[in-house]
């Protein structure tokens, strides 16, 4: 009988380490879950952002539930946070409408789930725990130096022929990308160095619903229309775009005027899209603003994980962010310029895209 209880404690002991081991190796019952919430799948940024999130934080522990918002709907991305309240341990969210997430993000500050904002701020919510971005004021500088350093603003005696293009009203980078962009152009428009036609420079005037293409590139047309810019008519020297969807847009219009790359005005960019890129190529673009989403998506993985060991994450901003309810603790990453002479070193070279993605053999 001694033997029989011996042998049976050797084969339960046993089973034991088996399954502590198994539950070692599946992260058992302490696997966190984090939603991730994008807004679209039709933009290749939000694609790259929500895929360089999840396997990060794979490759760091969690579980991931990643969820795309269909095409910018917004009762879509509400369902999806309520089910990712029921279900997951923090939240990752880039909001389309920085406010419609207010309702429903009560249950998560109830439920003490951490709320990150990825890349938009989401307002009016004091259920956001942290906001992580790029630093949207200074992409708006840049923009706004190189059409001032490419039209030689500084030295010419002549004045220019300028529009502008910002996006979605609802997205709060906007007032950033807007302000970067006038805190270097704005004194130009008032001393008459460059002349917006059109009229509309302020930013509710320039803006594009959801930084549509399609609708820019309307927005354009009518431009040209009433302004008869063209390679033949009215001289067009800029067009300062916020993102790249919108100077796609732009450039469309421009291409189905006559421009051609031997007379294309200056046009600007952000996100380094591949149709920007390739735009950027054939001298159809003149620059973008590269975020690498690798970055920012790292600094996310970093946030989950202080969060989810008892610990505060780094941040570099307490003072810019105000959602409505208070200055959001934010970490604000480094953009940086791009054009064609250094696309190869900052895109390809670094394992971003490959030589093919963006047309080149």
């Amino acid at each position: 009988m001694k033997k029989v209880l011996v042998a049976m404690l050797i084969v339960m002991m046993a089973m034991g380490v088996a399954f502590a081991q198994g539950a070692g190796e599946s992260g058992g019952t302490d696997v966190k879950t984090i939603g991730v919430s994008m807004p679209t799948k039709s933009l290749q940024r939000w694609n790259q952002d929500g895929s360089n999130m999840k396997s990060q934080l794979e490759a760091a522990g969690y579980k991931v539930d990643l969820q795309y918002a269909g095409d910018n709907d917004i009762p879509t991305q509400v369902n999806q946070v309520e089910n990712m309240i029921l279900n997951d341990d923090v939240l990752v969210i880039a909001s389309i409408d920085g406010s419609s997430l207010t309702e429903v993000l009560k249950e998560a500050k109830k439920k003490n789930i951490p709320v990150i904002a990825y890349d938009r701020l989401i307002m009016n919510s004091d259920a956001v725990s942290y906001y992580a971005t790029f630093d949207n004021f200074k992409v708006g500088v840049i923009q706004g130096e190189f059409v001032r350093d490419a039209l030689k603003l500084d030295t010419r005696t002549d004045s220019v022929n300028m529009e502008f293009f910002t996006g979605a009203p609802d997205d709060n980078n906007c007032v950033f990308f807007w302000g970067g962009a006038m805190s270097i152009l704005e004194p130009y428009i008032k001393s008459g160095k460059i002349n917006v036609l059109s009229g509309q420079t302020s930013r509710a005037q320039c803006s594009t619903p959801n930084w549509s293409t399609e609708e820019a590139q309307k927005r354009m047309e009518n431009l040209i229309t009433s302004n008869k810019y063209g390679p033949n008519g009215t001289r067009l020297d800029a067009v300062l775009c916020s993102n790249d969807s919108t100077a796609q847009g732009v450039t469309n219009a421009l291409v189905g005027a006559g421009y051609t790359k031997d007379n294309f005005p200056v046009v600007t960019g952000q996100d380094c899209d591949v149709t920007s890129v390739k735009n950027m190529l054939a001298g159809t673009q003149s620059m973008s603003v590269f975020k690498d989403t690798r970055t920012l998506a790292a600094k996310v993985v970093e946030m989950v994980d202080a969060l989810m060991k008892g610990g505060t994450p780094e941040i570099n901003d307490n003072k810019t962010y105000d959602n409505g309810t208070g200055i959001v603790p934010s970490y604000l990453c480094e953009p940086v310029y791009a054009n064609k002479d250094n696309i190869i070193e900052l895109l390809v070279d670094s394992g971003y895209y490959t030589r093919q993605q963006i047309g080149l053999k």
